[in-house]
């Protein structure tokens, strides 16, 4: 998530028309005129949409100062290849530059930025998610990582907040020993099964038409292992500890047999599902905390902040619960 004040500062700039002059700046780079792009929403990046003859698509960019070009163009070079290996990802569309990013200059500062394809189908909500469609969904997961098995780009490695967790969290010690403990477990594991990883391959990631699922939202691709990106896929199917409850078992069971009927998956792997959930809620933690620095407690800003601070208690709660029986 992009520091909040970052996104009040683009909230600021919309008008009643949805529409930004700073979105204008930036879609210019792929020849939309102003007052096309429409503000969708803000997290990881800022998303407008843009209605389009060959169908809708969506403009991403981030600020400078919170993710810098290089790794910006990295993901859009990953979606790229991926899509351009048959895998069912959304393709990056070319800025009239012929490049797959811009960097652009706007009244907010530099900004990286993508358009991406919309992905055909609809959503599925978790509540609505049958064993079925766990099958697929793990498929789903499979796939992107079988395809991505051939691709060399140098994104970064995953979980690099754990470093930051002492000084963030000076206050916690027991925060801090648990983070330690689960960093300490994390460098002791192979690095089998590693490679590129979506990052964030959640239901609200996928657009479904049939059993097929169309990944989009590669903010958080990184190098990691597998089994860490199917932990983060799967938290809505996990408890504080970290395990499927009994409600989700069967949902959790078969995401897994739908990924092993795609890619290799072995029970060492399945054993370090824990492990991955405890190190991904200690770093959702870091992330967190950076996101509501400075951010005031009025408006949507405070709504938000009282969210964050409710999740980042499930979260401490689920890293120190795991570490405790490391």
């Amino acid at each position: 998530m992009m520091p909040l004040i970052a996104i009040d500062e683009l909230k600021r700039t919309v008008s009643d028309a949805w529409d930004s002059p700073v979105a204008d700046e930036v879609a210019a780079a792929w020849g939309y005129p102003p007052g096309t792009a429409k503000w969708w929403r803000s997290s990881a990046s800022h998303v407008f949409v843009l209605p389009d003859p060959d169908g809708k698509r969506y403009l991403r960019f981030v600020p400078d100062a919170y993710a810098g070009a290089e790794r910006f163009a990295a993901v859009s070079a990953v979606m790229d290849r991926l899509a351009g290996a048959g895998a069912d990802v959304v393709r990056p569309v070319p800025a009239r530059s012929g490049a797959l990013t811009a960097t652009v200059p706007t009244p907010l500062g530099p900004m990286h930025a993508m358009v991406v394809e919309a992905a055909p189908g609809g959503e599925r909500d978790v509540e609505d998610l049958t064993e079925a469609g766990a099958r697929d969904w793990g498929r789903a997961l499979a796939a992107v990582h079988r395809a991505a098995e051939g691709i060399d780009v140098a994104l970064p490695e995953a979980f690099t907040e754990l470093a930051k967790v002492p000084d963030r969290f000076a206050g916690d010690p027991a925060l801090v020993a648990a983070a330690a403990r689960l960093s300490d477990r994390l460098a002791g594991l192979p690095r089998s099964g590693f490679g590129i990883v979506h990052g964030d391959f959640e239901l609200d990631n996928l657009a479904w038409s049939g059993s097929r699922a169309t990944a989009f939202d590669f903010d958080e691709a990184a190098r990691s292992w597998y089994a860490a990106d199917i932990a983060f896929a799967l938290r809505d199917l996990t408890g504080p500890d970290g395990e499927p409850g009994a409600a989700h078992r069967g949902r959790f069971d078969a995401f897994l047999a739908g990924y092993r009927g795609m890619r290799p998956f072995g029970d060492d792997e399945r054993a370090h599902l824990r492990l991955f959930a405890g190190v991904h809620a200690v770093c959702s933690l870091v992330r967190i905390a950076a996101a509501v620095e400075g951010a005031g407690g009025d408006g949507w800003m405070g709504e938000l902040r009282s969210s964050l601070d409710d999740l980042s208690r499930s979260h401490r709660k689920l890293a120190t619960a795991v570490a405790a029986d490391l």
